[in-house]
């Protein structure tokens, strides 16, 4: 599988395939170098949720400002609770989220806008990043999907956001970023039960004692396709959150102690 997030610098990476199909758009994931937070948060932590000094974060968060030319006050970010939520993101959101978590956007892990000039922007440290492009109307979006949000279907109440915005679901393209993968998730029968039957032949591993190994990736690549997304317009990276330690923060092999990645999708202003 041919990796779709290449490296931008030492902060970042990003989906080199819209990149060249839309220079003006910023897609792509922080990794954990390149900042100036301190341990366990070292060093581009990019979360004000975690227990990371404020200034740090901000600096953090400055340092990816000025790599993408979008400047902080245009940032948008939802609150982020495991939920499906979505919403369309305009001008009058501008800054939300972007210094002071207590103003992000309420009970929000979806995001989508068509508006230049604006940063979408979600955290993550294990969870899935998803990616919304559709290249005819413009129409971008990201979401936050852990393992709740990912059974909830956020991947399809996504897709139906955007074509309620007249996105054609064919015409989409998805990139799915860096989180946690199978062989590191082990959840057990209560997350299990919460999948289709249907999406577990593909997406489960029993190791016993109602014990599974789960693909996030994989569920959500199933959901889109239920959704009418063409797989061949559906890219997986082959990056894990947990294993690529070097890289990344994880919430699981870090027993909660780490910093946030920031996914990020928006518009360079003309």
């Amino acid at each position: 599988m041919i990796e779709p997030f290449k490296h931008s610098n030492e902060s970042h990476i990003h989906i080199e395939k819209w990149k060249k199909l839309n220079p003006k758009l910023k897609a792509g994931f922080t990794v954990r170098n390149g900042g100036v937070s301190k341990p366990p948060f070292d060093t581009l932590n990019g979360g004000l949720h975690v227990q990371d000094e404020y200034d740090d974060v901000i600096e953090n968060r400055t340092i990816l400002s000025n790599h993408l030319r979008i400047p902080l006050e245009n940032w948008v970010l939802g609150e982020q609770t495991h939920q499906t939520n979505i919403q369309a993101v305009t001008a009058k959101d501008k800054g939300k989220g972007a210094i002071s978590y207590q103003n992000s956007l309420k009970d929000t892990d979806g995001l989508i806008t068509n508006c230049e000039g604006i940063l979408c922007t979600a955290f993550f440290a294990d969870c899935v990043p998803l990616y919304f492009f559709d290249p005819k109307s413009g129409y971008i979006g990201i979401a936050h999907a852990g393992w709740r949000g990912s059974v909830n279907r956020i991947a399809e109440k996504m897709v139906q956001k955007l074509d309620e915005a007249g996105v054609n679901p064919t015409d989409l393209l998805v990139t799915i970023g860096p989180c946690i993968t199978q062989k590191a998730y082990e959840v057990d029968e209560k997350v299990i039960n919460h999948i289709h039957v249907q999406d577990r032949k593909n997406t489960v591993i029993s190791n016993g004692n109602n014990r599974y190994l789960l693909d996030l990736k994989q569920l959500n690549v199933e959901i889109l396709l239920q959704c009418g997304v063409i797989r061949n317009n559906i890219d997986v990276t082959n990056y894990c959150t947990f294993n690529d330690n070097a890289l990344f923060f994880s919430h699981r092999r870090d027993n909660g102690q780490t910093g946030r990645m920031l996914g990020f999708l928006g518009y360079e202003c003309s």
